[in-house]
């Protein structure tokens, strides 16, 4: 018989019944009947349940036994009772009774930091100073597994489209990706650093212009950002991929087929199916993602739009002066129409109201169309044949003629309200996207159990840094411009398009891409609208520049963050749920103490004194 085991904790059923067998693993609960002990013995794969009974000689020591230790256990498989029967295991019909018993590890403390057998919460410290602990419970054991087979499912997927899978420097230059980098001193060349990748985007581009065709990795990233729910401090892996002699509708639809594939693979990882967006997936451009969800990773599950009205409140009858002075000054309208609520308590309201103004807005303007609206009749203005009470706080400052373009422009139906929203373009579209988002969920008419994907395509190549003032890439500053060359000399750079797009779903963004800009003089020109003149292109991307001259093929690509992809699969709204050993928010490994103080020789032989502020200098030692 094998030291440990014949069996793994998941295996035994039946037809093992009568047979002498070995398992091994932690004792996940315990239950005392009287004359008769069970445990539940747990592993990788599952849980079995052994049992002994008071006549038994081991009987007492088995009682000592400790939640957590590991045991190895020898005994007969047999039959439960009908009546003891459970159902929701696969080793439900049988239980081992016990006969011989070993302790492979038992405990040295005495009480679990946690409780591995319980879905107790924990405090984020608790969890990640104790991970391995954390990982033993079954919710995130299970994740972590579906992580690893949600990473072999993209990777036979890339590989059976014809993809050759690389791996590219850890050790690398910095470059002007978004984020601050993550630097590594070099101990041969004093005062020089390593970056650690922000992604795989120049190697990946350079693998085109090597001659091959068709690249992938599951590729870490490394990036010094601050956490969120949906990002992880420090890195992430992303299924970064790239192809030669490609346009746009080329890599969507490898896109579309893996993310597709992937997802159906393991929509019913909870039990129930989900929906799946068929391919190809609908294509969004940007600026009409921006106007009618208020973001560029829209929630298609949600069903309300947004229309653009500024031009019915600049209308003379009009004479909400509040909207119309800002209007003015450059503000826009934006309104949201909400199908039947307008018999909704005052209360409804009431409570959207103080959200808003909890997010700092004066307030939610709004109109209810609570009484029939009819087609108007021959000879008769449209606004004549509104039969509708308008109420709100703002239907008396909107006569009947601006009632009736309302209606054609919202699609507006009786039992409607639209709420409204005016502020300068770049504040209205984010936050009346974030109304949009709560009236959804308020209305509980969010779309259940689907996953929706969309592209956003045509994303600006420029934008206005707000804190400098400067024009700066709004998105890869490898992309090719739409235009080319001509486009760069000839138009207004804020109006320029790129070849970029990002995939949604659910309103996560998964992924952003590009098709590349491989010719040296669009380079050279796209840099130099963002503040880069030639010298400092040469300086900082010479490899991938220096490599353009010398004959690169058009290529594009894409990354879908692997991190979100298995958040979403595995229904969690925390990131930190999908990753084995992440970082708290304050991007600090607590479970290996990192980061922490270097000795001083070690920083003598990489050429570092340390400067720190005086409230810092005793914890660095």
């Amino acid at each position: 018989m094998h030291a440990y085991r014949t069996h793994t904790c998941n295996q035994l059923s039946v037809e093992h019944n009568g047979q002498t067998v070995k398992i091994a693993g932690w004792i996940h609960r315990k239950r005392d009947h009287g004359g008769l002990l069970f445990l539940d013995l747990r592993d990788h794969y599952g849980l079995t349940q052994c049992v002994i009974d008071t006549d038994n000689p081991l009987f007492e020591q088995v009682e000592r036994l400790r939640l957590e230790n590991v045991i190895a256990v020898t005994g007969e498989v047999v039959l439960r009772t009908d009546e003891t029967i459970n159902k929701n295991l696969p080793t439900g019909t049988v239980e081992v009774k016990l006969k011989e018993f070993e302790i492979l590890s038992s405990l040295v403390t005495d009480m679990l930091p946690l409780q591995v057998n319980s879905d107790e919460p924990y405090g984020e410290d608790v969890r990640l100073r104790h991970r391995f602990l954390d990982l033993r419970r079954d919710v995130l054991h299970r994740n972590i597994v579906l992580r690893c087979d949600v990473i072999s499912s993209l990777r036979r997927r890339m590989i059976e489209q014809g993809f050759l899978e690389f791996q590219t420097p850890i050790l690398t230059a910095s470059s002007p990706e978004g984020a601050r980098d993550y630097l590594v001193p070099s101990r041969v060349h004093p005062g020089k650093f390593y970056a650690l990748p922000q992604a795989p985007q120049q190697f990946k581009q350079l693998l085109m212009v090597s001659g091959f065709d068709k690249y992938f990795q599951i590729a870490p990233c490394f990036r010094d950002e601050d956490a969120r729910a949906d990002r992880s401090p420090g890195e992430f892996y992303q299924l970064d991929m790239e192809m030669s002699f490609v346009t746009q509708d080329d890599v969507l639809v490898v896109i579309d087929s893996v993310m597709h594939g992937v997802f159906e693979e393991f929509s019913g990882f909870k039990g129930e199916k989900w929906d799946v967006s068929k391919p190809p997936f609908v294509r969004i451009p940007y600026e009409e993602s921006m106007l009618k969800y208020g973001t560029d990773k829209p929630d298609l599950r949600n069903p309300l739009e947004i229309v653009d009205v500024t031009e019915v409140f600049k209308r003379d009858d009009v004479t909400f002066n509040a909207f119309k002075t800002f209007i003015g000054k450059g503000a826009v309208v934006r309104a949201l129409r909400v199908p039947k609520v307008s018999d909704r308590p005052r209360s409804f309201f009431d409570k959207l109201n103080d959200w808003a103004r909890g997010e700092g807005a004066p307030g939610l303007g709004y109109i209810l169309f609570h009484k029939e609206i009819t087609e108007h009749k021959e000879g008769q203005s449209f606004e004549e044949g509104i039969i509708s009470t308008a109420k709100g706080p703002i239907a008396k400052f909107v006569p009947p003629a601006a009632l009736g373009e309302l209606i054609k422009l919202c699609h507006i139906e009786t039992g409607d309200a639209v709420f409204f929203v005016c502020d300068m373009p770049a504040k209205a579209a984010p936050f009346v996207g974030l109304v949009r988002t709560k009236v959804a969920e308020e209305l509980d008419i969010i779309e259940k159990n689907a996953f929706k994907f969309c592209w956003i395509v045509d994303f600006p190549m420029y934008e206005m840094d707000e804190k400098t003032g400067k024009r700066i890439f709004s998105h890869n500053p490898f992309s090719m411009p739409q235009g080319g060359l001509k486009a760069l000399e000839t138009m207004n750079p804020l109006e320029i398009k790129a070849f970029q797009y990002d995939i949604i779903c659910n309103g996560v963004e998964l992924s952003s891409g590009a098709i590349r800009n491989h010719l040296p003089e669009v380079m050279e020109k796209a840099f130099e609208l963002a503040g880069y003149p030639k010298e400092v292109l040469e300086e900082r991307f010479g490899g991938m520049y220096n490599a353009f001259k010398l004959g690169a093929p058009p290529h594009g690509g894409c990354a879908p963050g692997i991190d979100r992809i298995v958040m979403l699969l595995a229904h969690e709204k925390n990131i930190r749920e999908v990753i084995s050993f992440p970082m708290n928010q304050q991007a600090q490994d607590l479970l290996m103490d990192a980061p922490a103080p270097v000795d001083a020789v070690a920083l003598r032989e990489i050429n570092i004194k340390l400067d720190l502020p005086k409230a810092q200098v005793k914890d660095a030692g």
